[in-house]
This record gives structure tokens, sequence and C-alpha cells, in this order.
């Protein structure tokens, strides 16, 4: 995944995040998620991370609906 398809999404799994936005590793995204460095939301038994809040953190803005 790419920096512009995660800005697109609404959510992206937590090692997606922590790759895509931190060059991080699956482990060491899900440590900084328990810290909560990288902001998430539990739906059912899933832990995903709201782009949004992640971009607006790392001084980004989400683009989510636009065209690709």
């Amino acid at each position: 995944m790419t920096i512009d398809e995660a800005l697109r999404r609404p959510t992206i799994s937590v090692p997606d995040a922590g790759s895509v936005f931190y060059g991080l590793g699956r482990c060491a995204s899900y440590e900084a998620a328990r810290r909560g460095d990288i902001p998430t939301i539990k739906i059912g038994g899933r832990l995903l991370v709201p782009v949004v809040s992640l971009a607006e953190k790392v001084g980004l803005k989400a683009r989510i609906g636009d065209a690709a």
C-alpha cells in the first residue's frame, strides 16, 4: 500500500498504518497502537486505524472518496 492509497481509505490495518506512515514492521506497529501512538478503533474483532486521525497526527490531509 502507498501513502496515496492509504489517504483515500477511511480505515486501514494497524500493520499498514505503521508501515506506510512510520516505516514500522508488524510487531512494532501493534506496539505503537498499544501505546496510543497509532490511533485505533475496534470494530467487532478487528483493530483498525482511522486514516483521517492518523493523517492529521503526521500533518497530512486524507482525501477519502477522491478518484484514483
